[in-house]
């Protein structure tokens, strides 16, 4: 352990404390690297690049790329222009899935894409230092930490390990949808927990709430279908 982490410092401390200094070494590389016409200099911007990238993705129109291309360049830093919250299930790759190269998007996963204390402060980095533009809380169809927690509110599942701390954190967005009509319970529970965490982003102090309310950031919730392919926004 490193002599900071050791003096009982939280990583959100430590995060806080840096920002300043990362933002000072890191956005004159995200300046070069994000001329005034890259597509995803607006937020709204950012978002369309991400549906058109996705809309190849589906359809089966991916760009050919060559990924050696420009290695020893982001060797020397990042600019994205968008960062995802996405779940940890394996069927849902978010490069691929909206079609862009390495560089390009900022990833944070957990299973039941939800937010954590430290995957806020990876996003608070991804818009405050490296320029994100747009956020997509990534949740996705037939989603196994959804239905898991599902099952547990219904019928009280005693969860091994540490798995019921995934429906402690999912709660908050899920349990109002089980009191709703329909048949699709799982797929209203999927959108239920991305809108959840959507607004929890959109309120987060003291970085990505003000970044919105100046409109220098979107934050978005999507719904990525396993069998289409398609991501639809919610």
């Amino acid at each position: 352990m490193c002599g900071v982490c050791s003096n009982g410092l939280s990583r959100r401390k430590l995060f806080q404390g840096g920002l300043g200094l990362l933002a000072a070494a890191t956005l004159p590389i995200a300046a070069q690297a994000q001329t005034p016409s890259n597509p995803g200099d607006t937020p709204d911007a950012a978002l369309d690049k991400l549906m058109q990238g996705n809309a190849r993705y589906a359809a089966g129109d991916l760009r050919e790329r060559d990924y050696s291309a420009g290695r020893a360049a982001r060797a020397e830093g990042q600019a994205p222009f968008a960062a995802i919250l996405g779940c940890a299930d394996s069927r849902v790759a978010p490069e691929l899935a909206f079609d862009q190269g390495p560089g390009q998007l900022f990833v944070v996963r957990v299973a039941g894409n939800f937010v954590t204390p430290d995957g806020l402060a990876s996003l608070e980095y991804g818009a405050a230092v490296l320029g994100t533009k747009v956020i997509m809380v990534l949740g996705h169809s037939n989603c196994g930490a959804v239905n898991a927690t599902v099952a547990a509110l219904q019928k009280g599942n005693d969860l091994p390990g540490h798995i019921a701390d995934l429906v402690r954190a999912m709660k908050p967005g899920i349990q109002p949808v089980l009191k709703q009509p329909g048949d699709d319970l799982r797929q209203r529970a999927v959108v239920g927990n991305v809108k959840a965490n959507v607004q929890k982003l959109q309120a987060a102090k003291p970085i990505l709430g003000k970044m919105v309310a100046s409109g220098k950031l979107k934050i978005v919730g999507g719904v990525y279908d396993l069998a289409s392919g398609k991501v639809a926004l919610v």
